[in-house]
């Protein structure tokens, strides 16, 4: 991999780079697609554990803190189901060796935060999630706490994906990103007391069994306190292609809600150039305490736009995409509602 003069996310060829310098290292094979065009896809291990509590290994091993809070061991290469409102941690196959200079940051993935699955990266001594230091040398886990459904998981399945950057790379520009509240049907709420979401079967569950549709009135809707929504945004999302973003959480002071688990968008999402003009951003929203009404076009988030170290080999949506080109959309686990 060659030396970088300034800081920036790193492209998938220089991930790519990494991996052959086993700067990152793999339990099993590395799968075809794994690597994004400026992220990776990250893949669970053999083993998860339901915890009493989630915790931050600050002065030990990820191990060691489970040891203290672990109840049970499941064995993810027969698969297992990750109930809803229940705590784990499990191992991940990739472990990481990475380069003075080099760090990470990992996200979930968009699937991921569509049914409401929230993950977050732990790495040793790591006083952050989903932060992960540079030089650090070490395996990683992750943290996984289905809030909607109950998921089935097994080794292989993937959650989450890991961006790698060196320094700290400049905001060329934040976003606002609006919410579109006049389609037909204006968003999705998750049915609490739905089946179980196999979150490695694409297109195999009728919607209808998990989700709600929500229509809107005057422009407006009315998020209840601990509902899970779907939505889209108002204006369309474009990521140029020498550029990453992140879609950050709004200040609370402007809404009692949080939007988007899933923050990253790689580059030539939305473009002309990747085929994906006018795709819009998919918001996922949990209300918190207070009822709140939310009206057309509101801010609920901000795009954080961010620098590549250069220009991707590949771009989004390359190797095959759900979301290009995409409304107001259900995650891939879901067939097209009305079909």
């Amino acid at each position: 991999m060659s030396e970088f003069t300034a800081p920036g996310i790193l492209p998938c060829q220089s991930i790519e780079a990494l991996i052959d310098q086993g700067a990152i290292s793999s339990a099993g094979p590395w799968d075809t697609d794994q690597v994004q065009p400026a992220s990776l896809d990250l893949r669970l291990g053999a083993r998860a554990w339901r915890v009493r509590a989630s915790f931050l290994p600050r002065r030990g091993t990820v191990r060691q803190r489970i040891a203290e809070v672990a109840m049970h061991e499941l064995d993810l290469t027969k698969g297992a189901v990750l109930e809803r409102g229940c705590v784990y941690i499990a191992e991940l196959q990739e472990r990481l060796k990475l380069p003075k200079g080099i760090s990470a940051r990992a996200n979930p993935k968009s699937s991921t935060g569509r049914v409401d699955v929230f993950v977050r990266l732990l790495s040793d001594f790591g006083d952050a999630f989903d932060d992960v230091n540079e030089g650090y040398e070490g395996p990683i886990y992750m943290e996984v706490a289905p809030q909607t459904f109950s998921v089935l998981v097994r080794t292989g399945t993937r959650l989450n994906q890991l961006r790698l950057k060196t320094g700290e790379p400049p905001r060329l520009r934040t976003e606002s990103v609006g919410v579109d509240l006049t389609g037909e049907i204006a968003g999705f709420r998750g049915r609490r007391h739905a089946g179980v979401v196999d979150l490695d079967h694409v297109d195999g569950h009728d919607p209808r069994d998990f989700w709600e549709p929500l229509y809107p009135r005057d422009g407006q809707l009315l998020l209840d306190p601990g509902e899970f929504y779907i939505l889209a945004s108002k204006g369309a999302v474009e990521i140029p292609v020498m550029e990453a973003a992140e879609m950050t959480p709004i200040d609370p002071s402007v809404g009692e809600f949080r939007v988007h688990y899933a923050g990253f968008f790689d580059p030539g999402f939305g473009t002309d150039e990747a085929h994906g003009k006018g795709s819009k951003g998919v918001l996922e929203v949990r209300s918190h305490e207070t009822p709140f009404i939310l009206e057309d076009g509101q801010t609920v988030a901000r795009l954080v736009y961010e620098p590549l170290t250069e220009k991707p080999s590949r771009l989004y949506g390359d190797l095959g995409s759900h979301y290009q080109r995409q409304g107001l959309k259900l995650s891939k686990h879901f067939r097209v509602w009305g079909e």
